[in-house]
């Protein structure tokens, strides 16, 4: 049974590594959760980045895994944080997405942007504190960096691309929010962040943020020009202390799998990957299968 602690206690609770999985994975044919349970497995207190250039289908990505938490963890409220995305955009992941979704699209001035965000963030913390477990989305952690570096006062070092270097923390303590408290509930992050744009200052800000999350799903660009989605790049995407979250023996089987596909082009690892799971009814039946197959070093 989780506690209720008082609302000024939020920063002084005890952070764990998340140890409660979320699984994704819905239907056999929802391939974007099945390969991120099996490649960036997430836990009740995550903190992840979906690093990706454009036109990967991180937007799709984003609303996939609204899904599977939606579906397959009614205890979680899930929120999406919707920072500078199109007015049309943020209508259908409102008709959509199963949760509460809060925008500020490309209209609103970057001092309104921050302010929604930091409001959201706050009425997450506020849960947890009562014991419960809230899942937030964010696309994207780029696009706030953009608008508080728009709405800096100007006071901080110029950076690469123009970045104030005072509006480079904000976002960091609003992703620091994630965590997996110790008797208490838990505030799992996922946020998108652009990179391989030509932006200097979206680069900046995902290498500024990159070492903040446990946990990392890499899209790439030539997979999604080849039509191969989820365009997830395996080797370069995984969380950190997975051992906690999976059972030793599944640990084992996924690691046969990320051996096996590593050592292959990215292109051609997803699409070995993505053939195998659709000749299986789901993730468990697949694991099996390699057990099977795959023999132990």
């Amino acid at each position: 049974m989780t506690q209720t602690v008082t609302k000024a206690d939020f920063y002084r609770l005890a952070p764990l590594h998340p140890t409660e999985r979320l699984r994704l994975e819905t239907t056999p044919d929802r391939l974007t959760t099945r390969v991120i349970d099996l490649v960036m497995p997430v836990g009740k207190g995550q903190r992840a980045l979906i690093v990706a250039p454009p036109k990967a289908g991180k937007t799709t990505v984003l609303r996939h895994i609204a899904e599977g938490v939606a579906a397959n963890h009614p205890e979680c409220h899930l929120m999406v944080l919707l920072v500078g995305e199109r007015p049309e955009e943020v209508t259908d992941i409102r008709r959509t997405v199963d949760g509460e979704v809060v925008a500020a699209t490309f209209d609103h001035n970057p001092r309104e942007q921050t302010a929604i965000a930091e409001k959201a963030v706050e009425r997450a913390r506020r849960r947890v504190e009562q014991g419960q477990d809230v899942v937030l989305l964010i696309d994207s952690i780029t696009r706030l960096g953009r608008a508080y570096n728009l709405a800096a006062t100007g006071k901080g070092r110029t950076l690469s691309g123009g970045m104030d270097a005072a509006a480079l923390h904000p976002p960091k303590h609003l992703l620091g929010a994630a965590r997996n408290i110790e008797n208490g509930g838990s505030l799992t992050i996922i946020a998108t962040a652009l990179v391989e744009n030509g932006s200097a200052m979206d680069s900046l800000i995902h290498e500024e943020y990159k070492s903040t999350g446990n946990a990392d799903l890499k899209l790439d660009r030539s997979l999604a020009e080849a039509r191969i989605f989820p365009a997830i790049d395996i080797a370069a995407s995984g969380t950190r202390h997975d051992e906690a979250l999976l059972p030793s023996e599944e640990l084992a089987v996924v690691a046969q799998v990320r051996r096996a596909l590593t050592g292959h082009p990215p292109r051609e690892a997803m699409d070995q990957l993505l053939k195998q799971l659709r000749t299986t009814p789901g993730n468990a039946a697949f694991l099996r299968r390699v057990k099977a197959t795959i023999p132990y070093g």
